[in-house]
């Protein structure tokens, strides 16, 4: 079985859709039309039927609590089982992602550097937009070479928002940090 849920956000609705094996997506959007197409990828990615594919807030409550601590500036990093599909490289990508601190950004010949691959940076782009954990694995962190916004996958409006939102929760973050949360 796999499940999903659906949250409010300030930039619109977030599914969350995950199995046992972890969390597989968080896309923003929630009409019917995407709706439709967020639960065909989950099926795809956990192996399951689509009629195995369930609206359940308990089973994605831990997800969607940190995902509403991030959207109130109480959160940075997400601590959640993690199981995207992707290959390799993608995954390398993915792991570099969640290493940018909030608040902070690198180019896509940054992120192919850190990967050993200088000359990647193409790739690294297109692994980028290939995330399917919006926001959990934070490539809205991620801007052209000259500090440019480039593109992604939910919008530029909402990677300004998002980063924008880091910005000017820096503070709080550092208090939650002092606090002993994430």
């Amino acid at each position: 079985m796999a499940y999903y849920d659906l949250l409010e956000s300030p930039v619109g609705t977030v599914f969350v859709g995950g199995s046992a094996e972890g969390i597989h997506r968080v896309d923003f959007g929630g009409g019917d039309r995407e709706l439709d197409w967020f639960l065909g990828r989950l099926a795809v990615e956990a192996g399951v039927p689509l009629d195995d594919v369930r609206r359940d807030p308990v089973a994605a409550a831990e997800a969607t609590r940190q995902l509403h601590e991030y959207f109130a500036g109480e959160r940075t990093t997400f601590d959640l089982p993690l199981a995207p599909r992707g290959t390799e490289f993608q995954r390398r990508v993915w792991m570099a992602l969640r290493e940018i601190p909030a608040g902070e950004t690198r180019s896509y010949g940054q992120i192919a550097a850190r990967l050993g691959q200088p000359t990647a940076s193409r790739a690294v782009g297109a692994a980028n937009g290939q995330n399917p954990l919006a926001v959990v694995v934070p490539c809205h962190r991620v801007v052209g070479a000259n500090g440019t916004l480039t593109g992604y996958a939910g919008g530029l409006d909402r990677k300004a928002w998002l980063l924008d939102h880091e910005a000017r929760a820096l503070p709080l973050f550092a208090a939650a940090a002092g606090m002993g949360r994430n």
